[in-house]
C-alpha cells in the first residue's frame, strides 16, 4: 500500500490538470499567439549580436575591412532596439493576459465554491478554501503568462542555434548535445521529486493558513483562555512543516543549477579542447570559435531556463489539479436548470414523513410530519441534540431529506429551483454574523440596492436606530469584523433589521433575542411582530416564555415530535413541554429572586399561596 501511495504521489499531471491548462491556454489563445511572435522577433534580434564578432574578427580585423564597422554596428544597434521593443511589448501583452487569467480564476473559483453545499464547508477549513482561490490561481500566470511562451520560445532559440552549430563543427556540436542530453534527464528526474513537493506545499499553507484564522477570528477566546501559548506551538509546527517542504524544494532546485553548472563547465572543456584543435587545424577560424562559444550559450539557455520555467509550470499544474478537485464536487444547485421556476411563495410548509442522516444509518430526525399554514409561527423546543437545527436545516434546504419530502406551497421543495426558493427565506441566528462594513451596508445586505430611507425605516422597527444615531457617522459607521464594534445585542438588532428590509415570505428565528438583556428585548418586541407579521415563521427557543403566542410548539426528543399543540394546550398536558417549562420558570426564579443566597420570606408575607406567573419576555 505504501509504495501506491508513494506511486500515487508520483505520478504524472492529471488528465484533469491538462485540461484545464488547455482550456485556460485556448482561452487566451490570441494574446498568447501575438506574445509568441513578438519573442520569435525578438529572439531573431538576438541572433545578430552573438553573430557579431565572427565578423569583427574575421573579416574586420582579419581582413582589413574598415568600411564594415558602420553597418555592423547599425546592425548590432537595431537589432538590440528590436529586441528592447518586443521585450516590452511582450511583457505588457502577456503580464496583461496573465493577471487576467489569475482574476478570471479566482471569480470562477470563488462562485463555484459558493455554490458547494454547507456540508462541505462544515467538514472544510476556510484557509483550505482560500488558499484554493487565491494561492492557487496565482500559479497559472505561468501558463498564460511568459513562462509558457518563453518555454517555447527558448526551445525554438535552442533548435535555431543548433543548426547553426552543426555547420559550425559537427563533432564538437555531436559531443556538446550528448552532454546536454545528461543534463535534460537530470532534470526530469528532478521534477519528478519535485512535483509532489509543490503539491503538498499548498495543502499544509492551506491549513496553516486555515488555523491562523481561526486564532485569529477567535482571539477574545485565546486570550480569556491564556491559550496563546498552545496556539503559538501549533502555527509553529505547521509553519516548520511548511519550511521543511519548501526547504526540500529549493533543495532540488539548487541541485538542478548546480548540474547546469557543471554541464557548462563540461561544455567549455569541451570548446577548449575540441575547438582549440579545430583552430589550430585550420577547420575553424577564431571568429567561428567566438560566435561557436556564445550560440552554445544560446542551446543551453532553454535547458537552464527550464529549471526555472519547467519548475514554476509544475507549481501551476499542481495548482491546478487541487482547482479541479473542487470543481469535480456537485453543488447543490447542480439541478436548478431542469427544476421549475417558483413563483411567489405563500408559506404553506409541509413535512411528510421526513429523515435525515448525517451519517448513513443514523438518523438525526426520525419520520417527522407537521404542517406550518402561510402566515403561522412554528416554534421548536426540546432538549440539545434533539434534531431542531437540522429540522431548520432543511427548511433552509442546506439539507435534503433521506427520506420523505418537504413541500412549499403544494410543491416538493426538491423540485424546485434552489436560488428561487432561498429569496424567500429571511434569517435572524443566535450568532449573527456581521461583514466588516458599514451598519448600512449589514442592514441593506440582502437587497444591496435599497435605498438609505429604506434602510432607516427597517432599523427603526428593528430599535437600532436608538444606538446608531450615537454614532459619530451614524449608518456609516464601521462595525469591524464580524461586528466586533457592537455589542451582542446591537449585533442581534442589526440582523432583525436586515432580516425586515429583506422582507421574506419564509422567516426562521434562532433565539433571536438571546443575546439581549430584558430591557433591549422588551425594546424590539414590536419589531419582531412586525417581522413576524403575514410570513410563516419557525422559532428555535430554549426560553419557553418567548414562545406563548407561536401558533404551535413542536416538542422534539431524539428526532422526533414528541407533543405538539400551543402553549396553554401543551401545559394542560402534563408532558414532556410541561416539564421543560416547569424546570426552567424554576431555574429563573432562582436568577431573579434567589441568586446565591437563602431567601427567606417577610414575617408579613401572606399564608394563602398566590400563583406566581413568570415574567413574559415577548
Amino acid at each position: 500500500m505504501a509504495d501506491d501511495a508513494t506511486r500515487s504521489r508520483k505520478a504524472a499531471i492529471t488528465p484533469g490538470a491538462w485540461q484545464e491548462a488547455r482550456a485556460l491556454i485556448y482561452a487566451h489563445r490570441k494574446r498568447l499567439s501575438l506574445g509568441l511572435v513578438l519573442l520569435l522577433v525578438n529572439r531573431v534580434a538576438g541572433f545578430v549580436l552573438p553573430a557579431s564578432p565572427k565578423w569583427l574578427i574575421d573579416r574586420v580585423i582579419g581582413q582589413h575591412r574598415p568600411e564594415l564597422l558602420l553597418p555592423l554596428a547599425l546592425a548590432t544597434g537595431a537589432a538590440t532596439l528590436v529586441q528592447a521593443v518586443t521585450g516590452f511589448g511582450l511583457s505588457q501583452i502577456l503580464g496583461v493576459a496573465a493577471q487576467r487569467a489569475i482574476t478570471d480564476m479566482r471569480r470562477t473559483v470563488q462562485a463555484y465554491v459558493l455554490r458547494l453545499p454547507v456540508s462541505y464547508f462544515d467538514s472544510t477549513k476556510s484557509g483550505i478554501l482560500i488558499s484554493r482561490i487565491m494561492t492557487d490561481a496565482e500559479g497559472i500566470r505561468n501558463l498564460v503568462g511568459t513562462g509558457l511562451v518563453q518555454l517555447i520560445g527558448g526551445l525554438l532559440t535552442g533548435a535555431v542555434a543548433l543548426v547553426v552549430l552543426f555547420v559550425l563543427n559537427w563533432r564538437l556540436t555531436a559531443i556538446a548535445i550528448l552532454i546536454l542530453a545528461c543534463f535534460g534527464a537530470g532534470m526530469a528526474l528532478a521534477f519528478t521529486k519535485l512535483r509532489p513537493l509543490f503539491r503538498e506545499r499548498g495543502k499544509i499553507n492551506a491549513e496553516v493558513t486555515g488555523r491562523l484564522g481561526e486564532t485569529l477570528g477567535g482571539i477574545r477566546i485565546v486570550k480569556a483562555y491564556h491559550a496563546e501559548r498552545s496556539e503559538r506551538l501549533v502555527f509553529t509546527r505547521g509553519a516548520n512543516t511548511l519550511f521543511r517542504n519548501i526547504a526540500a524544494t529549493m533543495t532540488g532546485i539548487s541541485s538542478v543549477g548546480s548540474f547546469a553548472t557543471i554541464i557548462i563547465g563540461a561544455i567549455g572543456i569541451l570548446m577548449i579542447l575540441e575547438g582549440g584543435r579545430s583552430v589550430l587545424a585550420g577547420a575553424m577560424t577564431l571568429g567561428d570559435l567566438f560566435m561557436y562559444g556564445i550560440f552554445v550559450g544560446l542551446v543551453a539557455m532553454p535547458l537552464i531556463n527550464i529549471a526555472s520555467i519547467g519548475t514554476q509550470i509544475t507549481e501551476a499544474f499542481a495548482g491546478l489539479d487541487r482547482i479541479r478537485e473542487i470543481r469535480k464536487l456537485v453543488t447543490e444547485d447542480s439541478e436548478d436548470g431542469a427544476r421549475a421556476a417558483l413563483d411567489d411563495v405563500r408559506g404553506d410548509i409541509v413535512f411528510e414523513d421526513v429523515s435525515f442522516a448525517y451519517v448513513p444509518g443514523k438518523d438525526v430526525l426520525k419520520r417527522v410530519s407537521f404542517q406550518a399554514p402561510p402566515g403561522s409561527t412554528t416554534a421548536l423546543v426540546g432538549s440539545s441534540g434533539a434534531g431542531k437545527s437540522t429540522l431548520i436545516g432543511l427548511v433552509l434546504a442546506f439539507n435534503r431529506p433521506s427520506a420523505g419530502r418537504i413541500v412549499v406551497d403544494g410543491r416538493d421543495l426538491a423540485t424546485i429551483r434552489l436560488a428561487e426558493y432561498r429569496r424567500q427565506l429571511g434569517v435572524v441566528l443566535q450568532d449573527n454574523f456581521l461583514f466588516d462594513g458599514t451598519i448600512a451596508e449589514n442592514i441593506a445586505f440582502a437587497r444591496p440596492h435599497a435605498t438609505r430611507e429604506e434602510i432607516e425605516a427597517a432599523a427603526r422597527i428593528a430599535h437600532c436606530d436608538d444606538f446608531v444615531r450615537r454614532f459619530d457617522k451614524g449608518y456609516d459607521t464601521v462595525v469591524g469584523e464580524r461586528g466586533v464594534k457592537l455589542s451582542g445585542g446591537e449585533r442581534q438588532r442589526v440582523s432583525i433589521a436586515r432580516a425586515i428590509l429583506a422582507d421574506p415570505r419564509i422567516l426562521i428565528l434562532d433565539e433571536a433575542t438571546s443575546s439581549l438583556d430584558s430591557e433591549s428585548e422588551a425594546a424590539i418586541q414590536d419589531g419582531l411582530r412586525t417581522l413576524r407579521r403575514g410570513r410563516t415563521t419557525f422559532v428555535i427557543a430554549h426560553r419557553l416564555s418567548t414562545i406563548r403566542s407561536a401558533d404551535q410548539i413542536l416538542v422534539m426528543e431524539g428526532g422526533e415530535i414528541v407533543e405538539r399543540g400551543t402553549h396553554s394546550e401543551l401545559l394542560a398536558k402534563h408532558g414532556r413541554y410541561r416539564q421543560l417549562y416547569d424546570k426552567q420558570y424554576h431555574f429563573e426564579q432562582d436568577l431573579f429572586i434567589n441568586p446565591g443566597e437563602d431567601f427567606t420570606p417577610e414575617p408579613e408575607a401572606p399564608a394563602v399561596a398566590t400563583p406566581v406567573t413568570p415574567p413574559t419576555r415577548l
